[in-house]
């Protein structure tokens, strides 16, 4: 546990006792704050009081005018569509919010004067990939022998883990939602995979959605930024961080196209990733038999992964290495199956339809299961790749809509995942790919995205098991 610093005596609420409110709880009481809590959910607020926090209703008027700190978790909105009640309560009360992150970065660096070598922070930010690229940095890291933790927005609560030893590093990976309110940001390596449409509702907008992300590499200035340039907008944040072209504090990253200049480049071309230094190349790997990372998309991930733990000081053989032993994350791009001469692919972390097109764009001669609640701008995005499905099954209640913008797509109205599974297995024939790819969110139908990816197994597996 990483104890919050700076509010020994003093009261702090925390709003939402999810797994990120609950560990905020636990590590500011640590700290010695006097802590006060509250969810709308009562068996969240039971949990809580087991515990042995003190719970407070705190949509009551003046319920937190007497505290130093709100913590928020990071589902729950403070500027757009419209703050919640109680975070209206505080910013008009003058009362600091914050979240889980913001309480990490302000408290990791205590008693690091003992240490020959400081810790290190690895921050990872983006629309599609950052869960991929975060799992990567930290598999290499461990797998050349560096003591390495994962958290934030994957695998354990920032606060939960232990603090770290000497050379430790800390990889965090971090949604729009934790950069927006994070009062301090704070990496040593600031990573920025890429940028496409989401959660617009929530940040009032495409500009809004990238000023939340930005924060992460403006707040602090980071020693080095690992930044994706196939977007403008990328390239505008490299921009604003560099001093010059041949600043190699910023590393630029790019999948397809091949980067030039006196600068710091990783960019894959045609199956190659490639280090670029000094108009001159240092390095490259041939990533076209890394089962673990297919396609285009995942050359990215593994771009910026490259990159970030170049930063860090490893090798290039070392990295090599640890791209090859990596076992690729659920729900990403999952191969779960072979059987027959056709191979099952489990995306079903795509979404939103910028990483649908990505896994669309990895695999030929697809069998396509598609479908859910579609976010906004349609589905027009995908239609480069839309030339590699042989057929789509649609699933959701808004089936019939959503392949009514399938133009020219053989596309199957199933409803249900178990039809679209039973359909897809017996119509597809060898050297094909069945593909949940589902370019919509899960919410319609499932609780989660894992939820849907692991119905999409049981049911391959079930119907596998029939022939």
């Amino acid at each position: 546990m990483i104890p919050v610093q700076g509010f020994e005596g003093q009261g702090v609420a925390v709003l939402g006792l999810g797994r990120s409110g609950l560990s905020a709880a636990r590590a500011l009481r640590e700290g010695g704050a006097q802590v006060v809590v509250w969810d709308d959910n009562p068996k969240a607020r039971d949990k809580a009081e087991a515990e042995g926090f003190a719970v407070r209703d705190l949509t009551r008027s003046e319920a937190v005018e007497d505290l130093a700190c709100l913590v928020v978790s990071p589902g729950i909105p403070h500027l757009y569509p419209t703050p919640n009640p109680v975070i209206a309560a505080a910013l008009d009360a003058g009362v600091p919010v914050d979240n889980d992150i913001g309480l990490f970065f302000r408290s990791l660096g205590a008693g690091w004067d003992q240490f020959d070598r400081a810790p290190r922070v690895v921050a990872i930010t983006g629309s599609n990939g950052k869960s991929t690229t975060s799992a990567l940095i930290h598999h290499v890291l461990e797998a050349s022998g560096r003591d390495a933790q994962l958290a934030g927005n994957i695998g354990r609560g920032v606060l939960d883990i232990d603090p770290p030893g000497d050379g430790g590093i800390v990889v965090l990976e971090l949604s729009s939602y934790q950069t927006d309110l994070a009062r301090a940001l704070t990496p040593d390596v600031a990573v920025w995979t890429n940028l496409s449409p989401d959660h617009l509702d929530r940040h009032a907008g495409f500009g809004g959605y990238f000023a939340a992300k930005r924060r992460l590499f403006a707040e602090g200035g980071p020693d080095r930024a690992v930044i994706g340039v196939d977007e403008v907008e990328g390239r505008f944040l490299a921009g604003q961080m560099s001093e010059g072209r041949s600043d190699d504090r910023v590393i630029r990253v790019s999948s397809g196209r091949k980067l030039s200049g006196p600068g710091w480049h990783v960019f894959a071309r045609k199956g190659f990733l490639a280090e670029w230094r000094k108009g001159r190349q240092v390095a490259s790997i041939d990533m076209r038999d890394i089962p673990g990372l297919p396609g285009a998309h995942n050359h990215q991930n593994a771009c910026a992964a490259y990159a970030a733990c170049r930063a860090l000081g490893l090798g290039p053989r070392d990295i090599e290495s640890g791209l090859r032993s990596f076992g690729g994350l659920p729900h990403r791009s999952q191969r779960i199956a072979e059987a027959g001469g056709v191979s099952y692919v489990n995306d079903s972390k795509a979404t939103n339809v910028d990483s649908a097109l990505k896994a669309l764009q990895a695999f030929g001669k697809i069998r396509w299961i598609c479908g859910g609640l579609m976010k906004e701008g349609g589905l027009e995005a995908l239609k480069p790749a839309l030339e590699n499905v042989i057929k789509a099954y649609v699933i959701g209640r808004e089936a019939e809509g959503f392949a009514l913008q399938l133009p020219g797509v053989d596309a199957e109205i199933c409803t249900t995942m178990e039809r679209a599974v039973a359909h897809a297995v017996a119509d597809a024939q060898p050297g094909e790919v069945v593909l949940l790819a589902p370019a919509a969110a899960s919410f319609d139908q499932y609780d989660s995205f894992e939820k849907r990816g692991d119905d999409f197994a049981e049911r391959v597996t079930e119907e596998l098991a029939k022939r």
